[in-house]
């Protein structure tokens, strides 16, 4: 967002409360200020010089608004901001909440009084919000994401060799991602369609569980677990059907990224997927916590590769309609001017 936002309307700066790694660095915008912290707690020692650090940037560099991402962010810098009188303050909560501890609730509720505004991506998260916070409605907005279709410029159309097909998924390795459930209709299919293989993109705690599920499946080679992947577009050009199993989503951006790779997609009906896929006009929905209806969806794709071909398209097109990087910064650019004039209010 920061390198494609619009530099007459907003002028960007970026503060990291670690940033030392060699990742983040290689993130880094090159056109805006950066601080980095360099402190990975929020209390003791180095979150008081870090503070202090902080202070001292944001008296140089006034912002207007401090929009804040991840909880300790939000922890961290909302309440500095409110001392220093800058009422603006924004937190951006993009899922459901099903993680939450109690202890994090409590927090989320202590600090109300510093947030102006909570942004989140998707309607549902924007209902859970209010659920769980007892926020005003005017408090809570909903910004929807967008993806950069430049990394996506080569859009092939799927399942143009029918000797090998393979069904993929981008997904952190956690329980409400369901990669079980997918393991589990992978065994299914592998039987029924030989022409097929499952090719799985991503790291997390369930890494060993996952692979030791696939042995007990008799899943093999025809099941591979590639851990985390630098390039998605590149790994997206090599399957053909994406999916996504999830109990619970705000607004996916591994699901952006199937559309605009031009993947034919089945997801879980949970969080935005509906919206974004138009209601089923641009990819199949399904139950979540339904091995059998996934299963099926994959199975009437693989049946059915016109309709793959259509979907996919369909999915692409809705994308660079709807949901380009572009179109999502001009959402905050209108969001960022409302909430500053309603702050001078």
């Amino acid at each position: 967002m920061i390198r494609c936002i619009d530099r007459s309307k907003v002028e960007p700066s970026l503060v990291l409360l670690d940033g030392r790694d060699e990742l983040s660095r290689s993130l880094e915008p090159d056109d805006c200020p950066v601080l980095r912290l360099e402190t990975a707690k929020l209390l003791g020692v180095s979150a008081i010089r870090a503070a202090r650090c902080l202070v001292r940037f944001w008296s140089q560099n006034r912002p207007d608004i401090v929009q804040s991402y991840f909880l300790d962010s939000c922890y961290f810098s909302l309440p500095l901001a409110r001392v220093m009188g800058i009422r603006a303050t924004v937190r951006v909560q993009n899922n459901l909440g099903y993680w939450l501890t109690p202890r994090h609730r409590l927090l989320n509720r202590l600090l109300r009084r510093c947030v102006a505004r909570t942004v989140t991506n998707s309607e549902s998260g924007r209902d859970a919000i209010l659920r769980a916070e007892r926020l005003l409605a005017d408090k809570v907005a909903v910004i929807e994401n967008g993806v950069d279709l430049e990394c996506h410029p080569d859009v092939t159309e799927p399942m143009q060799n029918l000797d090998e097909i393979v069904v993929g998924c981008v997904a952190n390795l956690r329980p409400v991602k369901n990669i079980k459930g997918l393991l589990r209709v992978a065994k299914d299919l592998c039987e029924r369609f030989p022409c097929l293989r499952f090719s799985i993109a991503g790291d997390g705690e369930q890494r060993d569980e996952l692979e030791r599920l696939r042995t007990t499946l008799g899943l093999g080679e025809r099941v591979v677990f590639l851990g985390s992947v630098a390039n998605v577009p590149a790994f997206l050009r090599t399957i053909d059907i994406a999916v996504l199993p999830s109990h619970s989503e705000g607004m996916s951006n591994a699901l952006l990224e199937y559309l605009a790779a031009g993947r034919a997609v089945v997801a879980t009906d949970v969080g935005a997927n509906a919206r974004l896929l138009d209601r089923g006009a641009c990819g199949l929905l399904v139950a979540p916590n339904d091995d059998n209806a996934l299963r099926a969806a994959i199975a009437r794709l693989l049946n059915d590769p016109r309709l793959a071909r259509f979907l996919a398209a369909a999915g692409r097109a809705r994308v660079e309609a709807e949901f380009g990087r572009e179109a999502m910064c001009r959402r905050f650019e209108r969001f960022y001017r409302e909430l500053h004039a309603s702050v001078l209010r």
